[in-house]
């Protein structure tokens, strides 16, 4: 982090902070609105292609207020660089594409509950990559002890071992959808804070959000979806779930610019219990989310990702 970022307000520890816990409560909300979306939508489980055109609306008006907001802000339109294309490119295939075709796929399936556990395992995959491929941050015992403790979370909502082992409690459509959620969140985690020296983080937020949800809705158009808006109520739900993305994705790259990877990611221990809590209290899931299991599962996840982090108490 060179000294611009070190001497920037988004650096210090109680700002990072309560930006953090608003990006995590926004994104906790989003498993439970994409929900209530299909609900309010009606648009059943095999549905494929209208999911993916609710995907793609969503994160095409993502984008726009995205550009919006950060063009009021800085009082200019804001204009990607030519260069940038290609990153904006790179991270539309990531975080907006991959991650949310599987995503919006995997929630078809599976409780809100179950899904924002698992889907927390980004946090810890997040933090392998970066250290064995981007190589941004360094391998040590407590990321290590992290990572376990936190997958030892994940592997007890999906299961048990032997569950895994069977396969009979999981499948591809929800536990294993919202692993590679988890995964292309990962890998876009990274490559944010890599590109964002070259990029202002909401540009390269912004633009991708479109350009991916064009790409989601119109391959959903394609293939025979369709996006009835039923009553008001699918409105206002779809205007929310792009803030969802425009807010919180939008201040996490900027986070994500100005600190570590590790020292952001520690906050994320926040996202899967909102995740959690609003499930239980927007889609009536209290018997999961209150279940020994799922109580231990979260506490697991949350604890894995503060150990995954915890020397960001440490001075060098």
């Amino acid at each position: 982090m060179d000294n611009k970022s070190k001497n920037s307000l988004w650096s210090y520890l109680p700002i990072t902070f309560l930006t953090a816990l608003f990006c995590c409560v926004l994104w906790g909300s989003a498993s439970p609105a994409i929900k209530i979306a299909y609900e309010l939508f009606r648009i059943p489980p095999e549905d494929t292609a209208s999911r993916l055109m609710l995907a793609g609306a969503r994160f095409l008006l993502a984008g726009i207020m995205t550009i919006a907001f950060g063009s009021v802000i800085s009082r200019k339109v804001l204009v990607p660089k030519r260069e940038s294309l290609k990153y904006i490119g790179i991270l539309s295939l990531l975080q907006t594409i991959g991650q949310y075709f599987f995503f919006f796929m995997s929630l078809a399936y599976i409780s809100g509950v179950r899904g924002s556990i698992i889907n927390a395992s980004g946090n810890f995959l997040a933090i392998i990559i970066a250290v064995c491929i981007f190589r941004l941050e360094k391998l040590t015992v407590k990321k290590l002890v992290g990572c376990i403790v936190g997958f030892a979370g994940i592997v007890l909502i999906l299961g048990g071992v032997r569950a895994l082992v069977s396969g009979g409690s999981i499948s591809f459509q929800g536990e294993g959808a919202m692993l590679m959620a988890a995964l292309f969140y990962a890998f876009s985690s990274c490559c944010i804070k890599i590109f964002s020296k070259h990029e202002n983080p909401v540009v390269l937020s912004g633009y991708q959000f479109m350009q991916g949800g064009l790409v989601l809705y119109i391959i959903g158009a394609a293939m025979g979806g369709q996006l009835v808006f039923w009553s008001s109520g699918c409105a206002y739900n779809l205007i929310y779930m792009g803030f969802i993305s425009a807010g919180a994705y939008t201040l996490w790259g900027v986070l994500l610019k100005h600190n570590p990877v590790s020292r952001v990611s520690v906050f994320g221990f926040i996202n899967p219990v909102m995740g959690v809590l609003l499930s239980a209290l927007f889609l009536g899931e209290n018997k999961e989310a209150f279940s020994i299991t799922g109580m231990l599962a979260l506490l697991l996840v949350a604890a894995g990702i503060l150990i995954v982090n915890i020397e960001i108490k440490e001075r060098k």
